[in-house]
């Protein structure tokens, strides 16, 4: 890490560095964390600022001046994989006019083969334990999110692998490390013997202690509005009567059952009425006319939430499990064409 030339902005314009102020902070700082000896860094950026941006720049730094062998980046679901190896397919640094993967071997982990020439992997947490456990996993086990999967309190240890040892990586990257790391997936950061660094928009008391409250970035949501990164917000609320009271099923309805591992679904009669809370939907219970009210609602109500928009904004839905997530999209695609995505002018109007 001696070697490293740091990133200086007098000598290299601010356009050609093709990076924001707030990333090449981050950058900097890892870097002198890491000079400093101190192996665990954590990148807190706010959704929308460039993290995965900020990470592969810094892994192009760590592959061509620092003599990194091979980096993982870790994610918790298959599709923040898939997103990954994309941004990193189409990534080219200032100094080469070659793409990332053209540079360098990536590869995201899709069985219990890790090839030796890799000089970047891509992996879930869940497949990387599997990996480490030499079984073959189910693929469905890379939709959930890690704390939705149902595990023993305290699973098989992991051992010495000869395939995988503890050196095998010199860094790994964690996105979305709020969320993924903790209680008994822990013991697969603790089985490598690797310079960690933590990618995470909403970092948690949990996340600082585990990075011993080193923290390298922190570009929060009201820096980056200020900076112009990102757009202000205002709270539009809408609410029904189910998310603020719950609701009933009644006895001889027919409800379907989902397995949240495989997505199986089966349906089964109600023997009595089962009221369920609030805190219940979308976790335990899921009520589809209930997220198509409130899909439809914003539909119609977009003039009144954007005056004098012209284009619907890019909107993120946030859900509270990958399955909500999958009722969302789907609810979404059915509700709202590509008409209703064109807000009428004042003018037109």
């Amino acid at each position: 890490i001696q070697g490293i030339p740091l990133l200086n902005p007098e000598s290299v314009p601010a356009r050609d560095l093709r990076l924001r102020d707030c990333q090449e902070t981050a950058i900097r700082n890892l870097e002198t964390s890491f000079k400093a000896d101190r192996p665990r860094a954590l990148i807190q950026m706010a959704t929308g600022a460039g993290k995965t941006y900020t990470a592969i720049t810094a892994m192009y730094r760590l592959l061509k001046h620092a003599d990194a062998a091979r980096i993982l980046f870790l994610v918790d679901t298959r599709n923040l994989g898939e997103q990954a190896e994309q941004e990193m397919m189409s990534y080219v640094p200032i100094d080469d006019n070659r793409k990332f993967t053209e540079l360098y071997n990536v590869q995201r982990l899709k069985s219990l083969f890790v090839a030796k020439d890799s000089q970047v992997c891509i992996s879930t947490i869940q497949r990387l334990y599997s990996i480490l456990k030499d079984r073959e996993l189910d693929e469905a086990a890379e939709e959930l999110n890690p704390n939705e999967l149902v595990l023993p309190k305290e699973p098989m240890p992991v051992v010495y692998n000869a395939k995988v040892p503890p050196e095998f990586f010199d860094f790994i990257v964690i996105d979305e490390c709020h969320r993924s790391i903790y209680n008994v997936w822990q013991q697969v950061l603790d089985y490598f013997d690797a310079s960690l660094i933590g990618l995470t928009a909403t970092p948690d008391n949990r996340t600082y202690g585990f990075f011993r409250k080193n923290v390298v970035s922190d570009y929060s949501h009201e820096k980056a509005v200020a900076d112009g990164v990102n757009v202000g917000n205002e709270v539009y609320v809408i609410e029904t009567q189910v998310t603020q009271q719950g609701a009933q099923i009644n006895a001889t309805q027919l409800v379907e059952i989902r397995d949240k591992l495989t997505r199986q679904r089966r349906w089964e009669s109600q023997d009595e009425d089962e009221a369920y809370s609030a805190k219940q939907l979308d976790k335990d219970i899921v009520n589809p006319d209930q997220i198509r009210t409130v899909i439809r609602t914003f539909r119609d109500k977009l003039p009144e939430i954007f005056p004098g928009r012209a284009e619907v904004p890019k909107t993120l839905i946030f859900a509270k499990t990958d399955s909500h997530a999958d009722d969302i999209i789907q609810t979404v695609r059915e509700a709202v064409s590509y008409t209703h995505l064109t807000l009428p002018t004042n003018r037109e109007v």
